[in-house]
């Protein structure tokens, strides 16, 4: 979106403009990505053109590859952020909780999936981008990378519950953490992609802690 030139509160007609303001380092960036997420909440919108994205936001598509060496590099911004975010928030409910002993690891891991469904909920855009609807025709190592994200949800999912089972007396602790943490992620999945079919009308909260109760 192109700059506006701003007057001063009592300007005149003929009075001089202000300069127009320079943009701060790394806020086209931004402005791309957050317009790149705002058009994948728009219906249809899985296979978005940088012809698109650049009219919506005023610019060239020149001055889009000024900020971006491609749209696979716009995509992978949209990746980096989903992982900073969920991750983030992963390492502060281990953190909050380590101290209240291993038999409130399911606790833990209930948060962790209710957190990231929250955080899709609220981010519809990227949820298009975590169940790979708008990656099908990009670059194949953006699928990779959100494949590697699941695994790594996992993997904390499973590290929660695996001593919350050994604490419970569980026979083999790790297999059954496994399967949980496994089963896990096939509902975030699941969430996930029903909210992006249903064109964002069924909620990834919907009905959540009942569920959570039977996972548990």
């Amino acid at each position: 979106m192109s700059d506006t030139q701003t007057l001063a509160p009592d300007a005149t007609p003929g009075a001089a403009e202000q300069p127009r303001r320079r943009p701060r380092p790394g806020e086209r960036r931004e402005q791309i990505l957050q317009t790149l997420a705002a058009m994948l909440e728009q219906p249809g919108a899985e296979r978005i053109t940088t012809a698109a994205l650049a009219r919506q936001l005023g610019f060239s598509e020149a001055a889009l590859y000024r900020h971006f060496a491609s749209k696979a590099q716009m995509f992978e911004g949209l990746i980096d952020f989903i992982e900073t975010s969920v991750f983030t928030l992963v390492r502060q409910i281990a953190a909050l909780e380590e101290g209240q002993g291993a038999e409130d690891g399911a606790r833990r891991a209930a948060r962790i999936v209710a957190m990231v469904l929250q955080f899709g909920e609220r981010n519809p855009g990227m949820v298009r981008v975590m169940v790979g609807d708008a990656l099908v025709l990009e670059h194949e190592r953006l699928q990779q990378r959100m494949n590697l994200f699941f695994d790594k949800l996992e993997a904390s999912l499973r590290q929660c519950l695996r001593g919350a089972l050994q604490v419970g007396g569980d026979a083999a602790p790790t297999a059954a953490a496994q399967v949980r943490a496994a089963l896990m992620v096939d509902l975030l999945r699941g969430r996930l992609q029903r909210y992006a079919r249903t064109g964002f009308k069924r909620q990834p909260t919907e009905q959540l802690e009942a569920t959570l109760a039977l996972l548990a």
